[in-house]
């Protein structure tokens, strides 16, 4: 069944679209998006989650069909819409999952509102990126020179750069098209936000049972990141897919799926039950 597509209006009166998976008794899940994407980065995991799980797949600020104010590109303001998200649908507490630049949303969060994180997943992470040489390069030479319209060719170059492993080909062809619908100002500001933020001095206020997973094949954000994390954030676990790459939920979305759930699982139960 195709997911029903919702649009919520939040206190700061910026309106972004996302889907709802599950009952609405489960287990709340906010899922957040890498850079360019939409709540599309999910459509294959969603599947593979029981009704157990209230999943939420968000399409943050200025991606997908959300909208897209002039400026709040910052990780914190990236954060403070996930807030304003669960107060809107009166959301006391949720495990929050997130892909890359969503990733650092998440850990942005989860600092932030402790008392709200019931649990945290970081898909394909990094503890900074400042002074990280590639990624400046990376700048320099793909996203400062980007103009609108944004070219096609670029954008399925950049998707295709987070795989190692095949997607179905109608897969890639819609996260394309959803990174085409973000103007280039807001790839510029995304990316500077993430750029100049640094987060890694205040790890230690992530609280929240933390699961990490990498795929070894990953071209933006290698072990060290991985490892600085897992050290920063007590008790933190460290999963690994090997041969997969930045994409891991795209590359193995069921046993991503199976992973969630199992970390869900080994807090949740004394207050869900079983979750399958």
């Amino acid at each position: 069944m195709a997911p029903v597509i919702k649009t919520v209006q939040l206190a700061n009166e910026v309106d972004l679209q996302y889907v709802e998976h599950g009952d609405s008794t489960g287990v709340a899940v906010i899922l957040l998006h890498g850079v360019t994407d939409s709540w599309h980065s999910y459509e294959l995991v969603l599947p593979h989650l029981p009704k157990s799980i209230r999943a939420f797949a968000l399409s943050q600020r200025g991606h997908g069909d959300s909208e897209r104010p002039l400026t709040g590109y910052h990780p914190h303001d990236f954060a403070a819409d996930v807030a304003a998200f669960m107060e809107a649908l009166n959301i006391e507490r949720a495990v929050i999952v997130g892909h890359s630049m969503g990733s650092y949303v998440a850990q942005c969060f989860a600092m932030n509102h402790p008392e709200r994180t019931s649990g945290l997943v970081l898909v394909g992470s990094f503890k900074t990126l400042k002074g990280d040489q590639g990624i400046q390069e990376f700048w320099e030479t793909g996203i400062a020179p980007l103009q609108d319209p944004i070219a096609p060719e670029f954008a399925r170059e950049f998707q295709k750069s987070t795989l190692a492993l095949p997607v179905p080909p109608e897969f890639l062809d819609t996260v394309v098209q959803e990174s085409l619908k973000v103007p280039a100002r807001v790839w510029h500001a995304a990316f500077k936000g993430l750029m100049e933020s640094d987060l890694s001095g205040d790890l230690d206020k992530i609280k929240a049972p933390t699961l990490i997973v990498w795929g070894d094949k990953d071209a933006y954000f290698l072990r060290d990141q991985q490892d600085a994390l897992a050290a920063g954030i007590s008790g933190s676990k460290l999963v690994i897919y090997f041969g997969v790459g930045h994409g891991v939920h795209w590359e193995a979305p069921k046993r991503f799926a199976d992973d969630l759930l199992s970390f869900i699982e080994s807090f949740a139960k004394p207050e869900y039950g079983a979750l399958r």
